[in-house]
């Protein structure tokens, strides 16, 4: 109770004593232009814009032109017109949260859109936007995170505080790879946030692909395609903002979002809308210097915390695994795994090609025995896929070259040992314990 008494006075306390008020002197697209406030503007500001009817629009402050403060919206424009009057916010965008937020859906702005009532009030306010831990104080990664699927445990094995892109492109089936490692990681939560996500589609990877005891344990923030360019981006923190709640407790913590992409395109909005210049593929500078501030904030926590590991989706434009957004994020993560559309063409899913997929984390948290597994089993696969289109045609004769010869004997054991049902869940020793039978390994 007392908490909850200094929570509210903390929050009273935000309330200004004075009300400041400007008025609308022009609307452009999205953008807002005010006068009579620019003075007490600040980017990243908050305003209220009063529309006909008494609606009243949440604004930021994206920049100033000629003398006038530019806001963009959080909500439709309907109603704005020349005149409306402006009403300026002190109050910073903060979130109290608690463990009863967990199996919960919530939007970009901390309210619940579930239909389960209001969201318990935690005891201490934490900003939305926070930079993320010192470098100095940082722990290194901790012990390997179980994600239950066995192409990932094998062969891009997470640790603790590591931050994975999930590089694919459309319907490769991204999302049901991330219900996967949502529901059978060994995390203690998991926050997923659905950026630009639509609409039909939240509901079917709610209770379709996470089901109920995966809700049970995760956080869902979700921004659908059709929200503001603002609501948007601030999913993608509200999703950093819960999982540094989490993290700060001493818990271990499995941040899943998709799609950075997304969350790029709704920079990109935000940037042209304030007169940035475009620059790559009509991408302003503030996409790839907001892009590092929203994935560094996942990674180990300072002593004495927990850990958020990041599993981010990355939307290739085209299947281009180079283009900018996909590029900018590899810099930034430790490691990438690669959703293949020929994989996915052929039936196996989760279609991870192994080839193309890196942990930057392995072999260091790997022992000498499973290194040696794994880079066999590696090996048999790269050796197949050098001779695949000889051996599809016939041209290959068995007895030309002893590796290829044992390549093809494992490929097909190998390929099923990669196919996994979206109910099937396989730890990490099971998963180690299989391929070495697989490929007739002693095991202990």
């Amino acid at each position: 109770m007392n908490s909850d008494i200094s929570t509210l006075a903390g929050r009273i306390d935000a309330i200004p004593a004075l009300k400041i008020f400007g008025r609308v002197v022009g609307v452009q697209g999205l953008l807002i232009e005010v006068a009579g406030i620019e003075g007490h503007l600040a980017v990243g500001g908050r305003c209220h814009v009063v529309a006909r009817g008494d609606r009243h629009v949440l604004c930021e402050t994206v920049g100033f032109r000629d003398g006038k403060g530019l806001l963009l919206p959080f909500a439709p424009l309907e109603g704005v017109g020349l005149g409306c009057r402006v009403e300026l916010s002190d109050a910073q965008p903060s979130i109290a949260p608690t463990q009863g937020w967990l199996g919960r859906v919530i939007n970009a702005l901390g309210e619940p859109v579930d239909g389960k009532g209001p969201l318990p009030i935690g005891d201490m306010l934490q900003p939305v936007r926070r930079p993320p831990p010192p470098a100095h104080a940082r722990q290194r990664v901790g012990d390997k995170l179980d994600l239950g699927v066995r192409a990932l445990n094998a062969f891009t094995t997470l640790c603790q505080g590591q931050r994975m892109g999930i590089f694919a492109g459309s319907g490769v089936g991204k999302s049901v790879l991330m219900s996967m490692a949502a529901r059978y990681t060994s995390a203690d939560v998991s926050v997923i946030g659905l950026i630009g996500e639509r609409g039909r589609e939240v509901q079917e990877f709610i209770h379709d692909d996470l089901g109920e005891d995966g809700l049970a344990r995760s956080v869902v923030v979700v921004a659908t395609s059709d929200e503001a360019p603002l609501m948007r981006r601030q999913a993608a923190h509200m999703t950093l903002a819960i999982a540094e709640y989490f993290r700060d407790r001493g818990e271990k913590v499995l941040c899943l979002m998709d799609s950075v992409t997304r969350f790029a395109m709704a920079q990109r909005e935000i940037g042209l809308a304030a007169g940035e210049p475009p620059t790559t593929k009509g991408y302003p500078p503030t996409v790839f210097s907001e892009l590092p501030k929203l994935l560094e904030r996942a990674g180990p926590g300072e002593a004495g915390r927990g850990s958020i590991t990041g599993l981010f989706t990355v939307l290739v434009d085209g299947d281009d695994h180079n283009e900018p957004i996909a590029d900018a994020a590899r810099g930034i993560l430790d490691g990438h795994i690669v959703l293949d559309r020929a994989i996915a063409e052929r039936g196996r899913f989760p279609a991870v090609n192994i080839l193309r997929s890196i942990s930057r984390t392995m072999p260091g948290c790997n022992n000498d025995a499973e290194n040696a597994l794994v880079g066999r089993a590696r090996r048999y696969l790269a050796a197949y896929e050098n001779m695949a289109e000889m051996i599809r045609l016939g041209a290959y004769r068995k007895g030309s070259n002893a590796e290829v010869d044992e390549a093809v004997d494992y490929y097909g054991p190998v390929e099923e040992f990669l196919r996994q049902n979206k109910d099937e869940r396989t730890d990490l020793a099971e998963t180690y314990a299989r391929l070495a039978k697989i490929l007739g390994v002693a095991w202990p």
